[in-house]
Order: C-alpha cells, then structure tokens, then sequence
C-alpha cells in the first residue's frame, strides 16, 4: 500500500487527479501531460572500523526501524556528490571528519517513510576517520555499538541493502 502507484494520486504539476500510472515507474496526467518517473534516490553508508577490526553500527533514533542497527550515512542532497553527502552526514551524526574512503558497492533498497515508499540506491563506503575523541551521538542515531563477523546479530540490521554492503565490505555473498 506504500508503492508509488497506490500512493500519488494528484498531479503535481496541475493537481488533476487524472494522473495515471503507466508502468510500475511512470505517470502521466491526462490533463497537462505531465510525466512523472519514479527514480532511484541516493543514499551513502559508511563503514568505519575501531582498533580492534569491529565496524561500528548505529542504532536508529526514529522510525523507519527505530531501534535496529545501521550504518552511519543518509540521503545524498540534490546537487551534492556521494563523497560529499558522506562527509557531511558523519560530521552530522557522529562529530567525525573522513581522511579517506573507498567504494564498497551499491545496492537497491526500498525506504518507506510517511507510508510512502522511496526506492534508494545505498552506496557503501570503507572510511578512515579522525576525531574519535571528539566523537558525540547526534542527528538520527541513538547510540553505537562494534560488531565483527563472529558477533553481527544480521536480523538486527535494519534493511537488506545495509547488510549486503557489510558482507561485501567482510568477503561473504550478498543477499
């Protein structure tokens, strides 16, 4: 009930709610023929380790999945780079600044946020990070915790697309 095609009924260019969906990702208005696509939003997740090996996890402060396990990153603004919204979002929810990063891989994944769903491509980062000392919880996240590959708990992970970039990040198969 969250899909787009349940979802938007109204054009947003005319308001005519003969706005019909003509494929699983596209919509038109009958009236102003306003065509509308569904695409992908970008998102970035970092994947920080302590001195010991363990990638940090970030549980979430509010719904969607209050309360499970993440990784630090979010929504890449409009006109803002991947490396960019990255750095941003770890100095937003974390205090920290990134010295370096590599990619990891992307991956689907379906956000749904005020019973709407937005289809993300997640992109995963392998970050070097300084200013573990002035490190504070912020933003969306509600504390930390350290994980290795022996103690990961996978149904604690918050959505598909998080773990697939952990597994790749740790060598195992992806789901």
């Amino acid at each position: 009930m969250t899909l787009p095609s349940k979802v938007l009924q109204f054009c947003p260019k005319c308001g005519s709610n003969k706005f019909i969906a003509q494929d699983e990702k596209s919509f038109k208005c009958d009236d102003c023929q306003f065509h509308f696509f569904v695409n992908s939003a970008a998102a970035v997740a970092a994947i920080i380790e302590n001195s010991k090996g363990e990638v940090m996890l970030t549980v979430r402060a509010f719904a969607p999945n209050k309360g499970m396990l993440d990784l630090p990153g979010g929504f890449v603004d409009p006109n803002e780079g991947l490396e960019h919204a990255l750095k941003r979002e770890l100095h937003e929810e974390l205090n920290m600044e990134v010295d370096s990063l590599k990619y990891i891989g992307s991956f689907p994944n379906q956000y749904v946020f005020s019973e709407y769903t937005v289809f993300t491509t997640d992109v995963g980062f392998h970050c070097q990070v300084s200013g573990w000392n002035k490190m504070h919880i912020q933003d969306d996240i509600s504390d930390i915790t350290f994980v290795s590959k022996e103690t990961i708990n996978w149904d604690s992970i918050a959505s598909t697309s998080i773990k697939n970039i952990i597994r790749s990040y740790w060598g195992l198969p992806t789901e």
